[in-house]
This record gives C-alpha cells, sequence and structure tokens, in this order.
C-alpha cells in the first residue's frame, strides 16, 4: 500500500518513489540540483525557506524540502513501520 509521507507546509511525497534524501551542502547535489533546475525536474517545496535536503525521487525528479534529512528519515522509518505492522 503506497503511502504519502509530509515534507514540510503540507506538501506530500509519495514513499515509493523516494530513491534518496541527501543534505544540499555537497558539491554534486549542488549540481545535481543545478542540472534538474535546468530540465525542469525539480519540485520546490521549500515555500522560500532556506533548502535543508534534497529528495531524488524515481524517473529524475528532485525534491527540495526546507526539513533537516534526519527529520524526513524518521518520518519515512515510521511511515514503513506502521506498514510493515499491517
Amino acid at each position: 500500500m503506497a503511502e504519502l509521507m509530509n515534507i514540510g507546509f503540507g506538501n506530500l511525497v509519495h514513499t515509493d518513489k523516494i530513491v534518496a534524501i541527501v543534505t544540499p551542502d555537497s558539491a554534486p547535489a549542488k549540481r545535481l540540483v543545478q542540472r534538474a533546475k535546468q530540465e525542469e525536474q525539480i519540485i520546490d517545496a521549500t515555500q522560500g525557506r532556506k533548502t535543508r535536503s534534497v529528495m531524488i525521487m524515481d524517473q529524475n525528479t528532485v525534491v527540495l524540502s526546507a526539513m533537516a534529512p534526519d527529520t524526513l528519515a524518521g518520518r519515512f522509518h515510521d511511515l514503513i513501520g506502521r506498514k510493515e505492522e499491517q
């Protein structure tokens, strides 16, 4: 069963589509974000705030969030744990 995860400010992502959650500080992450912007494959869910995590989704879509990667990972694990209990 597919789950939607809150990534801040009422924005949701499909958990089955998440490939990785990384910090935006490294040079490769910055290049990835820049390339996604050029190819119009980016979704900015920061609501104008500082980008604290970059989610790489399947099919090369990139989602930016103002929430920390640890927070998003915790939410992801909570959803997966509930899914396995069912």
